[in-house]
């Protein structure tokens, strides 16, 4: 895999700027862009008409402003002749008897490309027709400007080739209209969006202008790449603030503060791989293409792939990709996650008229959460409690510590309790079938969770009742359970939740409770406890003290680390390479390049071997935008051989 990983780098440049002083202007670019080539930027986008000032008004009627402005051009494209990058800059150009607003492309090698802004804003503050011509009449396809005693193409179907990254560009205004030509050019190959733009400050104008450069980059599933003209802009009667955003499909990747007297820049690193995978799934993306097909002019931009082995990564990696935001954000995402859960199962009690469901409790996380959202799901269909039935069974390697909290959070939710110990019975089973009850073995481990299961599902039918499965995503992920034992129930209300997910929610449960009034307090004191019991199948002997052995992280790693390499290899498609690549900066400096080099190799082997079990999976609600289900998110042959991907990671360090 090249060393770029298919990462992009990119920079949002707002140079200082004097009005009508092209050479001043010529100077503060050529320092700005300098700058974010020494940063390692492939992509460098500059304002709206930075090379003379947005606020020229009819000095752009004057023939020596905008000679000025060619000749600063050629001298630009000379200056930065090797400079292995795409610099666009905002300039006003004659064309024929018609002035235009445009987007100058200078390239390495004395090359340049014009792209002109589709639509002039003419209303309120704003009246661009005053100076500039439709383009779109204007124009031929394979039109060429002349600059200075030189010709350089000119037109709307324009795409730039940089690297793996199809880039078109749109001014200002183009992104406001309903249908952008970024929207069209998208459609037609471009996945970085440039837009290069003069737009002025109102109060609540950048939260607009966020949430609306977030959703387009996310219809395009592209990136987008956004500069506005900033202090040295007249403020006659508008005001420029400076504005440098870079987002990703949805995400806001960086911006620059606003207001203030100086330049600014933010760079960026844009991961072009993974635009490229999402539209590659998403087949509705690829459909829209018969109805918008528009022919493009391909120009190859030369330049040279970043080695991301020796650079920062500048982009935000989350940890806990499957984990919401932290503050008001994730309150709202728990609280939506839970009512998918829960709004699932009434809807499977409702449809059946089933008004009791089996649990098994074990004191443990996945149980714990299973529980919470039944005991909301009975409460909205005014249900009474004590048909959930909650069973615990302790067998050789139930703690003190989880069959406590499992009996304290049962009794105090005020659902029906179970106690049914499986020991007497595992060993009869061991017994018939000749199998030593010293030897700890995956006989009997799986003889333990097979019992149990048996319990769940003998008792459910005795009562009428749903098995209520407890099983999280990181579990079907890993194969981490054990076949027709607690693999199976009749609807996994945690089908879709990874584990570091779970802690979160049961977490938000907790938070959510009066610590005032005693049940609740207990409540909540017992769910704090499980958050911070270890994860366990336990199904080996605790220790002299009662205190739990055998540790599932220990045995299989990291949950952390495999929710990790599940997102990104599900959602995202990534290579193990980029997936090492990624954790070992998301996670440094906590686990060594060798310790996740382990986990992943780990990961791979049984997420490839264990396909079998997730082949029948029971129902259960989609939460996320990862999802293992069979019949939804993912069919995968349960013979499929994982050693290109065990290969890959042989190959030595980064």
């Amino acid at each position: 895999m090249n060393n770029d990983f298919g990462m992009l780098r990119v920079a949002s440049v707002v140079p200082a700027v004097t009005v009508a002083d092209v050479e001043a202007n010529k100077q503060h670019i050529i320092k700005a862009v300098e700058e974010a080539i020494d940063a390692g930027a492939k992509i460098i986008a500059l304002p709206e008409m930075a090379i003379c000032g947005y606020t020229c008004a009819d000095l752009l009627a004057s023939e020596l402003l905008l000679r000025q402005v060619e000749d600063a051009l050629l001298s630009l494209l000379e200056h930065f002749i090797d400079s292995k990058a795409l610099i666009i800059i905002g300039a006003p150009l004659r064309y024929g008897s018609t002035l235009l607003n445009c987007a100058v492309a200078l390239m390495s090698g004395m090359r340049m490309a014009v792209v002109p802004k589709t639509y002039l804003p003419n209303y309120k503050e704003f009246y661009e027709k005053r100076w500039f011509g439709d383009a779109r009449t204007a124009l031929k396809l394979g039109d060429t400007i002349s600059i200075g005693d030189q010709e350089f193409p000119i037109g709307f179907d324009l795409m730039f080739d940089v690297s793996d990254a199809r880039v078109a560009i749109e001014i200002c205004e183009d992104l406001w209209v309903p249908i952008p030509p970024s929207s069209i050019a998208a459609i037609n190959g471009a996945n970085v969006i440039v837009n290069i733009s003069a737009s002025n400050e109102l109060a609540g104008k950048n939260d607009q202008l966020l949430d609306l450069i977030s959703n387009h980059c996310n219809h395009c599933i592209a990136a987008y790449v956004y500069s506005s003209a900033g202090f040295g802009e007249s403020t006659t009667d508008l005001v420029f603030a400076g504005n440098a955003i870079v987002a990703e499909n949805g995400h806001l990747l960086a911006q620059s503060e606003r207001f203030g007297t100086h330049p600014r820049m933010v760079v960026a690193d844009v991961d072009v791989a993974a635009l490229n995978n999402e539209r590659r799934v998403n087949g509705s993306f690829a459909d829209s293409k018969a109805a918008h097909a528009r022919q493009v002019r391909h120009i190859k931009v030369e330049t040279i792939p970043a080695d991301y082995e020796k650079l920062e990564l500048l982009r935000p990696l989350r940890r806990w990709p499957f984990v919401p935001d932290a503050g008001k954000k994730r309150d709202q995402r728990c609280e939506e996650i839970v009512n998918i859960q829960t709004y699932g199962l009434v809807r499977r009690l409702a449809h059946t008229g089933i008004k009791h469901v089996v649990i098994g409790i074990s004191g443990g996380l996945d149980s714990t959460l299973a529980l919470l959202i039944a005991v909301r799901a009975f409460d909205v269909l005014g249900l009474d409690r004590s048909g959930i039935i909650g069973i615990t069974m302790p067998g050789f390697g139930t703690p003190d510590r989880t069959l406590t909290n499992a009996l304290a959070l049962m009794e105090t939710l005020g659902i029906t309790v179970k106690q049914i110990s499986i020991a007497n019975a595992v060993a009869a089973h061991l017994a018939d079938i000749g199998h030593d009850l010293s030897v700890h073995d995956t006989t009997y481990e799986n003889a333990q969770a097979r019992e149990r299961t048996q319990i769940l599902m003998d008792y459910a039918n005795k009562t009428n009742a749903l098995v209520i499965g407890t099983g999280d995503l990181s579990e079907l992920a890993l194969g981490w359970a054990t076949y027709n034992g607690d693999h199976m129930s009749m609807y996994n209300v945690n089908g879709s939740i990874p584990k570091t997910l779970a802690k979160h929610l049961v977490e938000w449960f907790a938070t959510r409770l009066d610590v005032n009034n005693p049940t609740q307090l207990t409540i909540h004191e017992t769910l704090l406890d499980v958050l911070h019991t270890p994860i366990s199948p336990e199904l080996t002997p605790a220790d002299g003290e009662g205190k739990i052995q055998q540790k599932t992280e220990d045995i299989i790693g990291p949950y952390e680390l495999h929710d990790f390499f599940l997102y990104n290899m599900l959602r995202h498609g990534f290579s193990p390479a980029k997936i090492l690549f990624l954790a070992c900066r998301a996670f440094a400096p906590n686990y060594s390049e060798e310790t996740i080099r382990k986990w992943l190799v780990v990961f791979c082997r049984r997420f490839f071997s264990q396909q079998f079990k997730r082949s029948c999976l029971p129902d259960g609600p989609k939460v996320g935008s990862v999802s293992l289900s069979p019949r939804g998110d993912w069919r995968m042959p349960s013979d499929a051989s994982a050693r290109m991907w065990l290969d890959e990671l042989s190959q030595g360090k980064l």
